[in-house]
């Protein structure tokens, strides 16, 4: 079955070059998480992603986010691995990566069909699904998700940014417009009447009966 937006993610235990985490949810904690996957070890566009979240480390601290990587090859390729990671990015990788051998993260967040196996030799292609974003709350529900195909890097400056829509949204009950970054105005919910929002936010702007843009409280 499908993993949507709002379902439990699955609890599992899993290997990582860090050491063996024996629940996903209480690794989580009271923390957001954000779990991204990858189809191999030392392939170009992923080693460039890898890098990219290294680098934002502070920016994941600064908003209570736990970061974990998954790929289906071995601990050992993993700890290979960040060498390149770190040399091509400047950056340093202080966070997990699984190692999914099994392909059990794979399946359980619907990224291969129940049916997937790697076989001798293969290539990304044997698992090129996985390359998928997952953030999730300290609910242990998901919030958002993406897929891209092989060839296009992630551009991890929208994740910072949907993670920071997605906790202004749970904090204070509001939607956010298009292209919305910290500091812009927000969108009230066509579910709060007028005199609710004005109880709740002040003065609002009703662009339209419907589209009703409000700043956060300071």
């Amino acid at each position: 079955m499908a993993l949507r937006i709002n379902d439990t993610v699955p609890d599992l235990a899993f290997e990582t070059n860090e050491g063996r985490i024996e629940s996903f949810h209480d690794w989580i904690g009271d923390s957001w998480a954000i779990l991204f996957s990858h189809p191999k070890d030392f392939t170009p566009v992923c080693t460039t992603e890898f890098g990219a979240v290294a680098t934002l480390k502070d920016e994941w601290e600064k908003r209570g986010t736990k970061v974990i990587g998954v790929s289906v090859d071995g601990v050992d390729d993993h700890r290979k691995w960040i060498g390149d990671i770190e040399k091509s990015s400047g950056g340093s990788v202080s966070f997990p990566i699984v190692a999914d051998t099994g392909l059990e993260v794979s399946k359980a967040f619907d990224m291969l069909p129940a049916e997937a196996y790697l076989p001798d030799g293969r290539t990304p292609n044997d698992s090129a699904t996985v390359r998928s974003v997952f953030i999730i709350g300290p609910d242990r529900k998901l919030k958002l998700s993406m897929t891209y195909p092989m060839t296009v890097g992630r551009n991890f400056g929208e994740i910072v940014r949907a993670l920071d829509a997605l906790q202004a949204t749970a904090k204070h009950g509001v939607a956010t417009p298009a292209d919305w970054t910290v500091g812009q105005d927000v969108i009230i919910p066509p579910a709060v009447n007028d005199e609710d929002a004005k109880a709740k936010f002040g003065s609002f702007d009703a662009v339209l009966p419907y589209l009703r843009k409000t700043k956060l409280p300071a």
